[in-house]
């Protein structure tokens, strides 16, 4: 949610055009505001955070909200799981 100087709510439009604008001018790739917040989930749990912290730091009353919705496996996490299922199995 973000709102304005007189603290009203802007509509989701207003900051995804914003940062729409700022990518354009910079050569970034496209990403709304809410695909941010998939991002610093997918962040959060490729850091090792928790279930529980993802959660709270989401908002979340619901877990289930939290790992259906939210919780992406990267590359990157499909790779180290494969790795470390490997080493595992190498003992």
């Amino acid at each position: 949610m973000f709102s304005n100087t007189r603290n009203n709510f802007y509509s989701i439009n207003v900051p995804n055009r914003r940062m729409k604008n700022v990518q354009k001018r910079n050569g970034l790739k496209e990403i709304t505001v809410h695909g941010l917040r998939h991002t610093h989930c997918s962040i959060l749990f490729s850091m090792g955070a928790s279930i529980k912290d993802v959660q709270a730091r989401l908002g979340h009353t619901d877990i289930h909200t939290t790992m259906n919705i939210y919780a992406h496996v990267t590359k990157e996490d499909k790779k180290d799981t494969a790795n470390h299922f490997t080493k595992f199995m190498e003992k």
